[in-house]
């Protein structure tokens, strides 16, 4: 998925609007499949949440308390799903 297929979801009140009707804490994003990066300080990071995908391997920390908007690849309408039950 290229990033012109991404949603980009502000963060308020360190919350992201996740579907129309779930608003969910931006430390979830940290841990689902969906995440593809952070915007922080006028740049996007990789999200941690790839840390187990083979292709990209991102083991860096993010400093989601300065995070102002998340890059989302949920395009189904799925909202948090958890990494942890893909590599559990």
């Amino acid at each position: 998925m290229g990033d012109e297929e991404n949603r980009i979801l502000p963060v308020t009140d360190g919350r992201v609007q996740c579907l129309p009707d779930k608003r969910e804490p931006v430390g979830n994003c940290s841990f689902c499949i969906h995440c593809r990066e952070f915007e922080i300080g006028g740049r996007f990071v990789k999200s941690p949440s790839l840390a187990y995908c083979t292709k990209c391997r991102v083991t860096e920390r993010v400093d989601l308390a300065k995070a102002r908007a998340v890059k989302c690849a949920d395009r189904q309408g799925e909202g948090f799903h958890s990494i942890t039950s893909i590599i559990s």
